[in-house]
């Protein structure tokens, strides 16, 4: 009896922010809690086994010099909401987080002046095409699962199809996110359903190695 063929490895790539983003922009914060490795196995095909999970992003600043007392109050929930979340995260096996850096920006219209806030975030898509080249090179996957609406990760893409014909990119768009130049790079693409997002939920609590309770958050329920 010949044998059955290989299963094909898969290693993912999640790009956090863009990733909460688009559930945000979807007004789903009921799904922020999200089991992001349930969510990946979830997405795969019968002859495809995950090797490896790749959570990348940047931890939010809390209360600013400056800020009122209420939005210090806010920032630092913020935060520790994150923090809570990245913990949650931390418990998964054979899961890893990169981390960037985040930096808010204070922006202005020329024309009325009015100001308001945004944020930067740094080294998330390098880190990103760096470890999808860095894989490819060393042969650790077949396919590589990637969870992102960004543009800016066309090169790497490109470059791991023109250089390894036997491997594929699988570009999962998180919600209200998408990019023709992925679509046009990646061997395949789809959108994520809601459906997935809402079976791929961590209970509401997680214990944590220490024995901490880590809990889903009110505002996420």
């Amino acid at each position: 009896m010949a044998n059955a063929p290989a299963a094909r490895r898969v290693v993912a790539y999640i790009d956090g922010f863009n990733l909460y983003f688009g559930l945000r922009e979807r007004g789903w914060r009921r799904y922020y809690w999200l089991n992001i490795k349930a969510l990946v196995q979830s997405l795969l095909k019968p002859d495809q086994v995950l090797v490896g999970t790749k959570y990348f992003t940047a931890r939010i600043s809390g209360a600013r010099p400056g800020d009122s007392p209420a939005r210090g109050l806010e920032r630092d929930a913020s935060r520790q909401r994150q923090c809570d979340f990245l913990d949650a995260l931390g418990t998964l096996p054979d899961f890893r987080i990169y981390e960037g850096h985040f930096l808010d920006k204070t922006m202005q219209c020329f024309n009325c002046k009015h100001s308001w806030e945004t944020y930067e975030e740094k080294m998330t898509d390098v880190q990103i095409a760096t470890e999808l080249l860095t894989d490819a090179f060393e042969d650790g996957f077949d396919t590589a699962l990637l969870i992102s609406g960004d543009s800016d990760l066309v090169p790497p893409i490109r470059s791991i199809r023109h250089l390894f014909a036997d491997k594929r990119v699988i570009v999962a768009f998180p919600p209200a996110r998408s990019s023709e130049q992925l679509k046009r790079a990646a061997t395949a693409c789809f959108v994520i359903g809601e459906t997935k997002l809402r079976k791929s939920q961590f209970p509401d609590e997680v214990p944590a190695p220490s024995g901490y309770i880590l809990r889903r958050p009110q505002s996420w329920r």
